[in-house]
Formats: C-alpha cells, sequence, structure tokens
C-alpha cells in the first residue's frame, strides 16, 4: 500500500484492473487503519476516474454476498449521501411511497457517516431486522413490496472500513460506490449524486448496461430532487435541466426539508411523513422523487399520474402499511 500511496501522491491515476486489486485486498484485511484512512483521502483530495470508480465497483460486486431477486422487476432509490445537507430521509421514504403503489423495491443502504439519519439508522430504529437471507427477503418483497439490504450484510469490504469511515466522519469513495453495488442488482435505478461530475461518471458506466436508470443531482448539491432549485436528470436518453415550475411544483427554502439534529428529530419527521401530516413542502419532495422513480420503471406514464399514483400510496395509508408489513 505504501507504494500505491506514493504513487497517488504524484497525481497518478489507477487502472480499472489495479483499483479492482487493491479494493479485493482492502476487502482482505490486508490494510492497517492508517493506511486505509490515507487512501481514502486521496479520493476527497482529486475527483476519482471512471476506470477507478468501475474497477472499485467490479472488486465489491466480485466480494458481495449475492442474492437472486431476479423474478422480481425492482428498483432502488438511492443516494450517496455526503452532501452535508441534513435533510430527512427522502430517498427510504421515497421508497416506502413507491411501494405502497405496488411496484417492487430492493433497498441498498447503510448507517449514515456523515449525517444523522441513514437508511440503516431508520429502520433499526423501527425495528427492522438486517439479514442477507434469499429467502426472507423474497418474503418481504412478497408481503411488503419492499426489502432492506444492509451494506455491510452483503458486503464485507464497506464492513471492514466501517470503523475508518465512521472516524473520519467525511464521505469518501465509498458513498460514491454504495448506490453502484446493490447485491440484488436491480432492474431500475433511481440514484442521486452529491456532485454533478459523479452524476456524469453514473450515466457513463451505467448507460451501457441493461437496466433503466435516472440519475439526479440538484445543483445546489443535494442528492436528491429537493426542490431548492434546479437539478441535473441523466437517463440513457440524455443529461436534462429541470426546475421546479417545469414539474409544476413550487421552489421551497432549504429550511423545508431540514432533517433535525438528532436520529430522534428524523425519526420523528419520517413518522409524520408517513402518517399523512407532512407539510406541503415535506411531501412534495417525498411524491416528486418517488414520480420520479416510477417513471423509470413506467416510462410511458406522464410525471403528473406518477405524482397522483404516489399521492395515493402516501395519503391512503399504503405506504404507511408498506413499512408496517416490513417490519413485521
Amino acid at each position: 500500500m505504501r507504494t500505491i500511496l506514493n504513487e497517488l501522491c504524484q497525481h497518478k491515476r489507477l487502472s480499472k484492473h489495479k483499483a479492482k486489486e487493491i479494493l479485493i485486498g482492502i476487502g482482505a484485511g490486508q490494510f492497517n487503519d492508517a493506511h486505509l484512512a490515507s487512501f481514502m483521502t486521496v479520493f476527497m483530495m482529486r475527483p476519482i476516474s471512471a476506470n477507478e470508480l468501475a474497477g472499485f465497483r467490479e472488486a465489491l460486486i466480485e466480494l458481495a454476498i449475492k442474492v437472486d431477486l431476479s423474478d422480481y422487476n425492482t428498483i432502488d432509490i438511492v443516494g450517496t449521501g455526503g452532501d452535508g445537507k441534513d435533510t430527512f430521509n427522502i430517498s427510504t421514504l421515497a421508497s416506502f411511497v413507491v411501494a405502497g403503489t405496488g411496484q417492487k423495491v430492493a433497498k441498498h443502504g447503510n448507517y449514515s457517516v456523515s449525517s444523522n439519519s441513514g437508511s440503516s439508522d431508520m429502520l433499526e430504529h423501527f425495528g427492522y431486522d438486517f439479514t442477507n437471507d434469499n429467502d426472507t427477503l423474497r418474503k418481504q418483497l412478497d408481503k411488503a413490496n419492499i426489502c432492506f439490504l444492509h451494506a455491510p450484510k452483503f458486503h464485507p469490504a464497506m464492513k471492514v472500513v466501517g470503523p475508518t469511515r465512521r472516524a473520519l466522519a467525511l464521505k469518501t469513495f465509498f458513498n460514491i460506490l454504495g448506490p453502484l453495488v446493490n447485491p440484488s442488482s436491480p432492474k431500475n435505478f433511481m440514484l442521486g449524486t452529491f456532485n454533478l461530475e459523479v452524476a456524469r461518471l453514473y450515466n457513463y458506466i451505467l448507460q451501457e448496461e441493461d437496466s433503466n436508470y435516472g440519475i439526479v443531482h440538484a445543483l445546489d448539491g443535494y442528492d436528491e430532487i429537493s426542490l431548492t432549485g434546479a437539478f441535473k436528470w441523466f437517463t440513457k436518453k440524455g443529461e436534462k435541466l429541470i426546475t421546479p415550475k417545469d414539474i409544476g411544483q413550487k421552489k421551497i427554502e432549504k429550511s423545508a426539508i431540514y432533517g433535525g439534529n438528532s436520529l430522534a428529530s428524523a425519526t420523528k419527521i419520517f413518522k409524520n411523513i408517513l402518517d399523512g401530516n407532512g407539510s406541503l413542502a415535506q411531501n412534495n419532495v417525498v411524491l416528486t422523487n418517488a414520480a420520479f422513480a416510477l417513471r423509470i420503471i413506467k416510462p410511458d406514464i406522464s410525471f403528473e399520474e406518477a405524482f397522483e399514483e404516489a399521492k395515493n400510496s402516501l395519503f391512503g395509508g399504503k405506504a404507511k402499511q408498506c413499512l408496517k408489513q416490513l417490519v413485521n
């Protein structure tokens, strides 16, 4: 690792093969915490290349504990995290709203390393037992239309680096990798990124694959559709700049989607929204993200139709019921 770090400090890039080899070594526990922290820090100091990202991704997928959900037309709705915005759990709520419409969601997530509440923190709070048992996950999809794949249960490499990531408490390239390495290989993705360059890297990597995807980056730095301003939207058809007005929504203030300063406050907001008691701004952000996810699965429906489906799920109590069935 010392040689690799020296080369990286000289502004050299890793080949795809070398990146894959290093991450397999990390997963095998070959490097100490100091080396891991230094290695992660390199990619905070300069952008990750497409070859490096592709190599890291191949390694994590190769090392992952596999789960077969290929019988289902699943979608994952997930962001990189690390945007430093401390929003409430928008993508997780959108996942339950989409599940409430009858679509199958295979949500990949983890504990938060740079905010108060990640998807794993939230589901664990509600009593969900993390599992990597294939039959259990399939039963959850049948019963609740959603299953949750807690990353450390499936990715030994991510579990190995967990303590170092938590100690750094900063976004690392593992934030970037997370959305790309769902071990169930969903047929549909809605991915959010904190960085426009990362969104374009995702688009570059995914456009040659068979999956359907949409990638979102809010221009003011959110890794989801925040409605606080314009956002970029990438699909196989190209790249668009979309404003809230373009989709019939009002621009909102950043404070309207703040998730509080603790897991307790984030949990209260999450529950209020699922109970149908969220503010107009909170509801519209969740429903807009859910609507865009639905349009990835069903590209022929309009945004307005998808938004109505999402509303029926949330305010009809179906999204809340999906959470109850998943946890129970």
